[in-house]
C-alpha cells in the first residue's frame, strides 16, 4: 500500500481541524508528563540534560583531555544522551543543513510526493509517514524524509531531493563530518571500558560497514498536543545518534522514573548512546528511553543521524572484557537484524496485551 496524501500528518494538520483523529490519540499512560513544551523547557528544577564540551578531547595536555573524556564517560554511563558544543562541525554547515531540510519540507506537498517511499514493498528510503507498527494501530504526528548518508559508495543519489540545490552538498558533507566525530567519540568510549582505542569502532562495522542513516522527521503544529506525541517512547537500536534541530523544543528523556525535557542549546549536537553499544558494554553505557513532544504554535523539524552496524555480518553481544562472574552477560548474542526483529516484536506483543484488558 503507498501512503496517499491524505495520510500525510502535514495535510491532515494543516486542513483546520480542532482535534485529532482518534488514531494519534496516545494510550492513558502514555500522556504523563505531557505539559506545553515551552513551558517545560523553561523549567529550571530537577535534573538537566548534561552539556559535554569536546574543545579538549584531543588536547596535548593529557589531564586536560583526560578530564574532557572523563566528562564524555560519565554522561554515557548515567544518562546515555548528552548535549555536545565544540564537536568540531561549522555552525554555517549546521546551518546550511537546516535550510536544505526545511526547505525540502517547504514544498508542496505533491512534489514532496514524487520521493514518496513504498514500506510495504521494501522500498524504505525516501519520504514517509510512520504506518502503524504496533498492535495498538497508533500513529505519530509526524512526517519525515529518510536516506541512507554515509559510506559515498552506498547511497542512493537518485532518491536524494533534487530541490534545494544545496541539499545533496550540504548534506553529504555533514555525513562525512559525522562520521570523524562518530570515529572520535566510539575510541574515548572504547577506552573508558579499558579497550584498545579502536575497538568499538571495529565492533560496530569500523570505516567500511557502519552505516550512516539520516532521517529528517517532520512535526506539523497538532491542535491538541497533550493527547499526541510526535515520536512513541523508544530507545534508538543505533551504535550512536546525532541529532541537529530547528531551536523547537520537544526531546523528552525518561531519566530516574521521571521524564526530563531538553532544553535547547545552541549550536549544540543532541547525541544519543544506542541499544548496539550498550549491548557491547554490557549495560555499563546506558541507551536511554526518550520520546518527541508536539505542540499548537511552531514546526518543529530534528535531522537526525543514526550510526548503524551492518545487520548481518556482525553478532552483537557484551565484550568479553565487560563480563565477570559478579556482572555476567545482559545480552543474548544477536544479530542487528535480529535485535531490530526482537524488538518490534516485544512492541506488538506489548500491545496486543494492552488491548486484550481494555474494555471493548
Amino acid at each position: 500500500m503507498v501512503t496517499t496524501m491524505s495520510s500525510r500528518v502535514e495535510s491532515l494538520a494543516s486542513s483546520g481541524i480542532l482535534s485529532i483523529p482518534k488514531e494519534y490519540i496516545r494510550p492513558k499512560e502514555e500522556l504523563t508528563s505531557i505539559g506545553n513544551i515551552f513551558e517545560e523547557e523553561m523549567k529550571e528544577e530537577g535534573p538537566q540534560l548534561p552539556t559535554i564540551d569536546l574543545k579538549d578531547i584531543e588536547s596535548e595536555d593529557k589531564e586536560v583531555r583526560e578530564k574532557c573524556r572523563e566528562a564524555l564517560k560519565k554522561a554515557a554511563m548515567e544518562w546515555g544522551v548528552m548535549h555536545i558544543v565544540n564537536h568540531g562541525i561549522s555552525t554555517e554547515l549546521m546551518d546550511r543543513v537546516r535550510v536544505a531540510g526545511q526547505a525540502f519540507f517547504d514544498q508542496p506537498i505533491e512534489e514532496k510526493e514524487k520521493y514518496a517511499n513504498d514500506q510495504a514493498s521494501g522500498k524504505i528510503q525516501g519520504y514517509g509517514s510512520k504506518l502503524a507498527n504496533n498492535a495498538s494501530g497508533q500513529l505519530e504526528w509526524e512526517d519525515y524524509f529518510f536516506h541512507l548518508a554515509y559510506p559515498e559508495d552506498k547511497r542512493d543519489l537518485s532518491i536524494w531531493p533534487k530541490t534545494p540545490s544545496d541539499y545533496i552538498p550540504a548534506t553529504s558533507e555533514y555525513a562525512k563530518e559525522l562520521r570523524g566525530l562518530a570515529t572520535k567519540i566510539l575510541s574515548v568510549l572504547s577506552l573508558g571500558l579499558g579497550l584498545e582505542e579502536d575497538r568499538l569502532e571495529k565492533e560496530v562495522g569500523g570505516i567500511e560497514e557502519l552505516l550512516l542513516q539520516m532521517k529528517i522527521n517532520y512535526y506539523p503544529k497538532c491542535p491538541q498536543p497533550e493527547l499526541a506525541l510526535g515520536v512513541e517512547a523508544h530507545t534508538d537500536v543505533s551504535a550512536l545518534t546525532f541529532i541537529l534541530h530547528n531551536m523547537v523544543p520537544g526531546l523528552q528523556l525518561f531519566y530516574n522514573d521521571k521524564w526530563v525535557t531538553a532544553k535547547c542549546v545552541p549550536n549544540s549536537i543532541v547525541m544519543h548512546i544506542g541499544d548496539t553499544i550498550e549491548i557491547l558494554s554490557n549495560g555499563k553505557y546506558k541507551s536511554i528511553l526518550h520520546r518527541g513532544l508536539v505542540n499548537k504554535e511552531r514546526v518543529r523539524i530534528s535531522w537526525a543521524v543514526f550510526c548503524e552496524p551492518p545487520k548481518e555480518k556482525i553478532i552483537l553481544k557484551p565484550l568479553s572484557e565487560t563480563v565477570s562472574e559478579t556482572e555476567p552477560p545482559l545480552f543474548p548474542p544477536r544479530t542487528f537484524s535480529q535485535h531490530i526483529e526482537h524488538k518490534l516484536f516485544r512492541r506488538s506483543q506489548e500491545a496486543l496485551e494492552k488491548k486484550s484488558v481494555l474494555p471493548n
